[in-house]
């Protein structure tokens, strides 16, 4: 009869008191938030189809224009999508629990590195991808501003660049303080 040794593995957590515990634990009521946003990209789910549908029973109708415009839709919808799956799966595992995706063959590359700082880059620069695609639309359809067509006008199209504007210098300022706050070897202070 042979004894066996326990496998030395992770030492038990730590209990903690009272007071932590629950601050601690209040990570939690973020979960519903998370959910919604999973609900929310479902809706958009449901969007990209219903504007995928109208592209295709209008693709002998629409000008190259007007199927321009559709499918700049469709991208900002994708665009969108990743922001929230960003958010969702970044969110959740910086800020409530770990997802143990190590070694998933779909484990995104980015989640291997994610801390709250990469992730206010990476939203910063989706947001910025989402607003050039709202821009990129206004542009195209600024040629109807002379002709009354449109329902631009000429100081919210000037509105709408000084936002996008704004929002890449957050995105730089964002990318700066986070440099400023890394140590000479990359970690942060």
């Amino acid at each position: 009869m042979t004894e066996t040794t326990p496998h030395p593995s992770k030492p038990l957590p730590k209990a903690l008191r009272p007071l932590p515990m629950l601050i601690f634990s209040s990570r939690w009521l973020q979960l519903p938030l998370y959910v919604g946003l999973i609900v929310a990209q479902g809706v958009y789910v449901v969007l990209f189809l219903k504007e995928l549908w109208h592209l295709v029973t209008h693709s002998f109708d629409f000008s190259e224009l007007q199927i321009m415009l559709v499918v700049l839709g469709l991208i900002d919808v994708v665009m969108i999508s990743n922001l929230l799956i960003m958010v969702i799966v970044g969110g959740y595992e910086t800020f409530v629990s770990r997802l143990g995706l190590e070694g998933h063959p779909d484990q995104p590359e980015w989640l291997s590195h994610v801390n709250a700082s990469v992730l206010k880059i990476k939203l910063a620069m989706a947001i910025i991808g989402i607003s050039s695609i709202h821009l990129l639309r206004t542009f195209i359809e600024a040629g109807a501003l002379d002709s009354g067509r449109g329902t631009l006008t000429a100081t919210g199209v000037m509105w709408q660049t000084i936002i996008h504007c704004v929002f890449i210098l957050s995105a730089i300022g964002i990318a700066w303080v986070d440099r400023l706050s890394q140590l000479p070897n990359g970690v942060h202070h």
